[in-house]
């Protein structure tokens, strides 16, 4: 699969601009994948596609897209109006309500899986609740204590997270994964041993298996039993 820029131009900061932006769009899609990039914890400023939250998630939309063999999967990226989470505003997290519910208009009833990183993580476990959300890839999240969980009861949540975070902590990851299991996820916590929070140290195993990840998360495709399974890149064993 390759990956196409489809996002509108409009201003990513307008109170009217798109929250989400499709990067690949089949005709029938089976399923879809939305990429939710990091940020700051407080920031009004205007977020753009050159900031380097943003950047570090576009080799992750590149190993996604060419680990999946089929043309028939949606892929897209939440664009926030502002950089910063910004207290009970949760700005991030309304992007992505906002983008999941453009989404349902243009593939409505296909299954959903959410890739964040770090602020984004933290807003793709709040949407999990929204019905066509299957699962969630967390990387390097930002999960506070009182993170909420309820909404993840029935969904499949994987958290990666490096060792050598100095950003987010990967203490509070897994305590957050242990809450999460306790009102009925099907969650796992996978430690990435060296792996620091910008995702540079050890690239290619956090790319390898953060598209490993989120292909075993996808519905399989029609047919599949009848072609053979799909060939899936190994992932470390999650750790309890």
């Amino acid at each position: 699969m390759t990956v196409h820029e489809q996002a509108s131009t409009a201003d990513p900061a307008g109170a009217h601009a798109p929250a989400l932006a499709v990067r690949h769009l089949p005709r029938s899609p089976r399923a879809a994948v939305v990429f939710l990039h990091g940020g700051r914890a407080d920031s009004r400023a205007r977020s753009r596609p050159w900031h380097l939250a943003a950047l570090r998630m576009k080799p992750v939309v590149r190993a996604v897209a060419h680990a999946i063999p089929d043309d028939d999967v949606l892929l897209a990226e939440v664009r926030y109006r502002v950089r910063g989470w910004n207290g009970g505003d949760a700005d991030s997290l309304r992007d992505a309500r906002r983008a999941l519910d453009e989404l349902r208009r243009i593939a409505p009833d296909v299954p959903v899986v959410l890739v964040g990183h770090s602020m984004g993580g933290r807003a793709a476990l709040r949407a999990a609740g929204a019905p066509q959300v299957r699962g969630v890839l967390a990387l390097a999240p930002w999960c506070p204590d009182g993170e909420p969980v309820a909404q993840l009861r029935d969904k499949e949540v994987v958290v990666l997270h490096g060792d050598r975070d100095r950003v987010t902590d990967p203490r509070l990851s897994k305590a957050f994964v242990h809450r999460a299991r306790a009102v009925g996820c099907r969650a796992s916590f996978v430690g990435m041993a060296g792996g620091d929070h910008a995702m540079l140290r050890h690239t290619g195993e956090w790319h390898r298996v953060a598209a490993s990840t989120a292909l075993e998360m996808l519905p399989p495709a029609t047919g599949a039993s009848a072609h053979g399974t799909r060939c899936r890149p190994d992932r470390p064993s999650p750790r309890r």
